[in-house]
């Protein structure tokens, strides 16, 4: 399996990573799993690669990987601060009052029991924002629950802080949770999706990543195309 690659050079790359897919080895999971790390490191037949930033194993899209040290200093200076511009992608439950916004309202960090079962719960909320705007709409002649029809948002998202989950759980916290979401969204519209159609995955994409090369400092823009199985959903919806 060879990972799209649209973005290489000495010092580092983008990837577009497929939904579904780990970037790190997990203990929950099967120690010959594939990883994005793993796989990346075959591709290229190099023992060490870096990564900056994460995306979850459900969303898919821009991911940064450093091949020199100096390079994961200079990436990572760069999202500490908040210079770096990340564009993602979702569709959402509901239709929005308002067509763009922004979401200021601070999350608790996340805990992870399994893999640190010495961390603290009660730790303070940290600072997290997210602009939005919405893209397109559709309403749909299938009945979820006690309405009629149903009704979703395709919206872009703008994250200005880095808080684990933190687009899923700002659209949650507007009441329109991502569809595909199995742990902050909603199960009947999910199963909707799965069952009518024919969607089975987490319907959140990292899209676009802005950033400084670490070696020229030229201003860099890479973008990833929408994955074939979200170009079917939004045919269905007129959305393109």
């Amino acid at each position: 399996m060879n990972l799209p690659t649209l973005y290489e050079d000495d010092h580092m790359m983008v990837v577009d990573k497929p939904s579904g897919l780990l970037v790190h080895p997990s203990w929950i999971t099967a120690p010959d799993e594939p990883t994005l790390m793993g796989l990346l490191k075959k591709q290229l037949a190099v023992e060490k690669l870096h990564t900056v930033h994460r995306l979850d194993r459900a969303t898919s899209g821009v991911i940064l990987v450093a091949k020199t040290i100096e390079a994961v200093k200079h990436l990572q200076m760069q999202f500490q601060n908040h210079t770096i511009i990340k564009r993602y992608e979702c569709v959402v439950r509901g239709w929005f009052e308002n067509k763009e916004g922004t979401v200021d309202h601070a999350l608790v960090p996340k805990v992870d029991k399994f893999a640190d079962p010495l961390a603290r719960n009660d730790k303070d909320p940290k600072e997290a924002v997210t602009d939005y705007r919405v893209l397109n709409q559709v309403e749909l002649e299938i009945p979820v629950g006690r309405y009629q029809t149903s009704r979703y948002s395709r919206v872009e998202c703008f994250p200005k802080t880095g808080r684990k989950h933190q687009i899923r759980r700002h659209m949650k916290h507007l009441l329109h949770p991502i569809i595909g979401d199995t742990k902050h969204g909603e199960g009947r519209h999910n199963r909707m999706f799965r069952e009518q159609l024919d969607s089975h995955r987490l319907l959140l994409m990292a899209r676009e990543i802005t950033f400084e090369h670490p070696r020229t400092g030229e201003k860099l823009t890479v973008t990833s195309d929408l994955p074939n199985e979200v170009i079917s959903l939004y045919q269905q919806f007129d959305w393109l």
